[in-house]
């Protein structure tokens, strides 16, 4: 399998996520307080939203990587 067929397919699987879910959230862990010795800590979630356009234009350009490239 050549590298252009394996980024097509992980192309191809990314652009299936993207329109599955519309995005992913992940924790950020930032320092709130600091006095002296002692932190405080606080956990934030981000989100992240992927636009529909681009999921679909990135499962389109893996299909076009998966359909154009022929086998040596």
């Amino acid at each position: 399998m050549n590298p252009t067929k394996f980024i097509g397919i992980a192309l191809v699987v990314l652009g299936c996520l993207g329109l599955a879910y519309g995005g992913f959230s992940y924790t950020k862990e930032t320092t709130g307080v600091k006095l002296g010795p002692i932190e405080l800590n606080v956990q934030e979630r981000e989100t992240v939203s992927v636009p529909l356009i681009v999921s679909a234009g990135v499962l389109g350009f893996g299909i076009f990587l998966l359909v154009a490239v022929k086998e040596k």
